[in-house]
């Protein structure tokens, strides 16, 4: 080896050990890194936008959809919009922390309290709202604050998608993939118990949002709130909106009571939302009081069946739903 190759090679380590040297130094102080890891960032594509927010928040704050499924995935929460909805949904842990998170918007879009997201010092924003909402709220004000990522809702059954997405942005995955799982074994088994009973039977739904006063009901098809869930075990829903429109105008449309018949008419069985403790809605109840509701094929025949907590839009609370379907399909076992 020439005396000038050895000469540069001691330079050289001589350089890499200064380099190492201050490197302890720094590492010293932060010894794990923990402060490049508290500051890291990631671009997560939202429905505003591709948006640069902290790879792992630390204090967030949401609207909408997002507080249900925050909550349940064990987010880092901060503050919350109300959710009043959702409240007969929630289990008792889920309950409780949402009664303790401070209130930072009400249940519209247009009652969001600023000063109040900004004192919850939040280091992202997670906005649940369907899209034509989001134009009541004042997102700039809002990114002044801390990024902000809007996932809102499409047509019902995106509840499971739009769940996750919001877990995500969080950084709440994991726990969220717990809930996911023990919904899917359950109906999973649910799949199995009912599918001789089921194969044969076309659905139909009456759902909550008919207007009495107008003389209207509900009807939902597939991918509807109130036909999800019972999808998912092997239940089929028959026909399609006449005229679609964008969200849950797809997959539901309102006729007039006197078109019952013609609408419900060829369904094997049919099956209605109920409230939480199992009353009917008002609008529900107007169906059924009808002698159009009792005369159809499916009501005759017995195949009548309630459904409670069809509004889930986590794992958590749809896996009561699972459980409210068992419970109402059950006599299709002794039949």
């Amino acid at each position: 080896m020439s005396v000038r190759r050895s000469s540069g090679l001691i330079g050289a380590l001589a350089l890499a050990l200064a380099l190492t040297g201050c490197g302890s130094s720094k590492n010293a102080a932060d010894p794990a890194g923990k402060a490049d890891a508290e500051n890291r960032t990631r671009v997560f594509a939202a429905d505003n936008g591709k948006i640069t927010i902290p790879a792992a928040p630390k204090r967030v704050v949401a609207t909408g959809y997002a507080v249900p499924a925050l909550i349940e995935a064990g987010a880092p929460l901060v503050g919350i919009s109300t959710w009043k909805r959702g409240e007969p949904m929630m289990g008792k842990e889920a309950l409780a922390a949402y009664n303790k998170l401070p209130k930072v918007a009400g249940e519209q879009a247009t009652e969001t309290n600023y000063e109040a997201v900004a004192a919850a010092e939040p280091d992202l924003i997670v906005i649940g709202v369907p899209a034509p909402v989001l134009g009541d709220i004042d997102v700039k004000r809002l990114e002044s604050i801390a990024p902000v990522v809007a996932i809102g809702p499409t047509v019902p059954s995106a509840w499971r998608d739009l769940s996750r997405r919001q877990a995500d942005a969080a950084g709440a995955l994991k726990q969220f993939d717990t809930v996911q799982a023990a919904y899917e074994a359950k109906a999973a088994e649910l799949a199995k118990k009912y599918k001789d009973a089921l194969a044969p039977l076309k659905f139909g739904h009456v759902g909550s949002y008919g207007e009495a006063a107008k003389g209207t009901f509900q009807r939902e098809f597939s991918g509807s709130w109130g036909t999800n869930v019972a999808e998912n075990i092997g239940a089929s829903y028959y026909g399609q909106v006449k005229k679609p429109g964008p969200g849950s105008k797809g997959v539901s449309e309102y006729p007039s009571l006197e078109e019952l018949p013609a609408s419900l008419g060829a369904a094997d069985a049919v099956t209605y939302s109920v409230k939480a403790d199992g009353s009917l809605p008002e609008s529900v109840k107007y169906v059924m009081e009808s002698e159009l509701w009792k005369n159809l094929p499916a009501v005759k025949a017995g195949k009548a069946f309630p459904i409670r907590h069809t509004e889930a839009a986590t794992y958590g609370q749809a896996v009561q739903t699972l459980e409210a379907i068992d419970t109402a399909f059950a006599p299709l076992l002794k039949q």
